[in-house]
């Protein structure tokens, strides 16, 4: 009787060992799997190349044309077929300026106001633009806008600019600028980035259109050509 209870608790033991090694062995097959998973792909062909960038082409033109919808869908086959291609890369911040059109807009919130004031309400076109000091693309194109702020406004078109003041920037050199530059629309302080937050900037210059409480483009100011802006607000 005692041999028989022996073997049996022998029995169950091996039944526990090979349970427990089993159960180890699936989950290393997982953790392997999720690696896989979010192991880099290999270095694009030539090929690949090429056929990425006849479907960033395409988006391009979309967005020429205010056609968000096939720009998105574009987009989204680049960073599902072609994630490892340059163009594929560039897709997903691409992907979360368009897929910003369409939603509604954040009222301007602001820690300061170093000029002027504005809302979204105040024109029927508000212009968000966010740079900083220390941008030498933003130096570049905050300039130009100023000079067109005249030509803007005939057009029912507001300009608000939005900086951080991160890095080298300070306060004194912003109204400096300001002040060189000839800047005399509205000029704010961002409240903890939440605006850049809200507009989905990783990269200055950036710029928002909105009209009606909605975004009805975002994208690099210096893209905003006449054409392009009497295009998107019916002018």
């Amino acid at each position: 009787m005692l041999t028989i209870t022996l073997a049996l608790l022998a029995g169950c033991a091996q039944k526990k060992d090979v349970d427990a090694m089993e159960a180890r062995l699936a989950a290393l097959e997982e953790k392997v799997a999720t690696l896989e998973k979010r192991a880099p792909a290999g270095p694009a062909s030539s090929a690949e190349e090429e056929a990425a960038n006849a479907v960033m082409k395409g988006v391009t033109e979309a967005t020429k044309n205010n056609d968000y919808a096939t720009a998105k869908a574009k987009l989204q086959e680049l960073m599902a077929k072609h994630s490892n291609t340059k163009a594929g890369k560039a897709a997903e911040k691409m992907y979360r300026e368009v897929g910003l059109v369409g939603a509604d807009a954040k009222p301007i919130d602001v820690e300061k106001w170093y000029q002027g004031k504005a809302a979204l309400g105040d024109k029927p076109v508000t212009l968000l633009v966010f740079w900083e000091t220390w941008c030498p693309h933003c130096k570049r194109d905050m300039p130009e806008l100023a000079k067109r702020e005249q030509d803007l406004e005939k057009m029912g078109i507001q300009i608000v600019g939005l900086t951080k003041v991160t890095k080298s920037a300070t306060e004194d050199k912003v109204l400096e600028f300001m002040k060189e530059s000839e800047i005399d629309f509205p000029m704010a302080k961002e409240k903890e980035g939440s605006m850049s937050e809200a507009y989905n900037v990783s990269g200055i210059p950036a710029a928002a259109l909105v009209k009606d409480g909605k975004v009805i483009w975002r994208g690099h100011p210096g893209r905003l050509d006449d054409a392009t802006l009497a295009k998107l607000v019916g002018a």
